[in-house]
């Protein structure tokens, strides 16, 4: 039975030439280009679900405002947010490194151009520590209240 890069090898023909090497690399950009758009998503989520918590939170301490009739709707709300966020991301991480993956397989890596060596960008590290952001966003707002 063939395996994924056996049936990509027989399904394509693959000619190293110079217009084939830059369509790679416009690819591997563009696969960067996705996870840096999926980084800013996620930034939002995250962000604007700890500020809606934050914000109703203050707005509950003040003296002149009357209570809220579901004092608990904007926490869960925020904590969906940053849960979105953090989905998000973690999908789009993977999707990154399946795509790389499958760029590097044979055939294809004779269109590279550049020795075998995968090199991460900055926007792994990026996405990763937004990942541990979030997760401690989500835990400070889930165990404030517990």
């Amino acid at each position: 039975m063939p395996t994924t890069s056996d049936a990509s090898a027989q399904q394509y023909e693959v000619k190293a030439t110079a217009e084939s090497h830059f369509s790679w690399l416009r690819t591997r950009l563009s696969i960067e280009r996705t996870l840096m758009s999926w980084v800013r998503t996620a930034t939002a989520l995250i962000g604007f679900g700890f500020t809606i918590v934050q914000f109703f939170e203050r707005m509950q301490d003040m003296q002149s405002m009357a209570p809220a009739l579901r004092p608990e709707a904007p926490r869960y709300l925020g904590l969906a947010l940053i849960l979105a966020g953090i989905g998000a991301l973690a999908v789009s991480v993977w999707q990154y490194h399946w795509m790389l993956r499958y760029l590097w397989s044979q055939p294809f890596t004779v269109l590279a151009g550049v020795e075998h060596r995968r090199r991460n960008t900055p926007i792994v590290a990026v996405a990763i520590a937004l990942l541990l952001i979030g997760i401690f966003a989500f835990g400070a707002v889930f165990l404030r209240y517990v």
